[in-house]
């Protein structure tokens, strides 16, 4: 497993792999933990329609997430992954 994400991401050691999956992990967690307390700021609950969820969502919650991504990228020594990760992504969506 660990040789096919190696090759994936062009990565050339083990602990490189496990130091992005658990950048990955916080990241995931942590992100949890942030978009409550903006949604309640902004009285989003479980009463709230989704179409206006979802947008809030996608303008809130994907930029914040990708901004923690650099940060623990960075803390874990592994930036420079991610931010060809973050360009790659974010040319997938057309924003170069």
């Amino acid at each position: 497993m660990l040789k096919k994400l190696k090759d994936r991401w062009g990565i050339d050691k083990n602990h490189q792999v496990i130091l992005i999956l658990i950048v990955f992990a916080i990241t995931g967690s942590s992100i949890v933990y942030v978009r409550r307390p903006i949604f309640e700021l902004l009285g989003v609950d479980g009463n709230t329609p989704l179409y206006f969820t979802i947008p809030l969502y996608v303008l809130v919650v994907f930029p914040t997430y990708q901004v923690l991504l650099l940060f623990y990228g960075f803390i874990f020594g592994q930036f420079k992954f991610f931010w060809n990760f973050e360009k790659k992504m974010l040319s997938r969506f057309g924003l170069k």
